[in-house]
């Protein structure tokens, strides 16, 4: 496993203040993810640094690090997902008193027409904590922003099926939308399964710390 640049931190000066999203904002300068974001700003309902505050909001610090799966994970996870994992990926984490609070990724998956981008907030112990869609482009199919919609996904995990009419239902008129986050979180789950619990939390972080030095 590779993790080829340092991590930047960003420490909350206040509770929630002002100076957090402005950190959050010079990270984000720095540490360019896969696009999240619609370029003509219609159907954005998150900005990255909103999100990770909120998917962070107890943290100390918000940190990142970029990940590039080596030879043997990249075929694990193109056997388990049927097509090839991202060359890179971006994992955010927030720390508090220099612990792992969760991980999160941005990430987009195509719906019916055009990418739907997302964002999952996942426990150090592997289970799905949060699912927002942070920008959605299409027309129809809207439904799938709906938290009823979205907390059917807490609590999966990588070994968890996810299909959609069974462990996940449907949504009238919103069905290939649907279909999409269901594929979109199953990659995710797998990416940091792969990357990030296998190997072991604190042996990536630690790898993470050695190559900051």
């Amino acid at each position: 496993m590779q993790i080829p640049e340092t991590a930047r931190e960003i420490r909350n000066t206040g509770r929630f203040g002002r100076a957090l999203l402005v950190m959050i904002a010079l990270l984000l300068c720095l540490a360019p993810a896969r696009p999240v974001a619609a370029a003509d700003g219609a159907g954005v309902y998150w900005t990255r640094a909103a999100l990770l505050k909120s998917f962070f909001a107890h943290s100390d610090k918000v940190s990142y690090w970029r990940m590039e799966p080596d030879a043997a994970q990249r075929r694990t996870l193109t056997r388990r997902l049927g097509q090839a994992p991202p060359a890179r990926i971006v994992v955010y984490y927030g720390l508090k008193a220099g612990a792992v609070q969760g991980l999160a990724l941005l990430d987009d998956q195509m719906g019916q027409h055009q990418p739907i981008s997302f964002a999952v907030l996942v426990g150090t112990d592997g289970k799905m904590k949060r699912l927002e869609v942070v920008a959605y482009r299409e027309p129809r199919g809207h439904e799938i922003r709906g938290p009823r919609f979205r907390a059917q996904f807490r609590g999966k995990t990588a070994a968890d099926k996810l299909r959609l009419g069974h462990e996940i239902a449907a949504i009238s008129g919103a069905t290939i939308s649907a279909r999409a986050m269901v594929i979109g979180v199953r990659r995710n789950l797998a990416v940091l399964d792969e990357l990030v619990f296998k190997p072991g939390l604190a042996s990536v972080l630690a790898a993470r710390a050695a190559g900051a030095k």
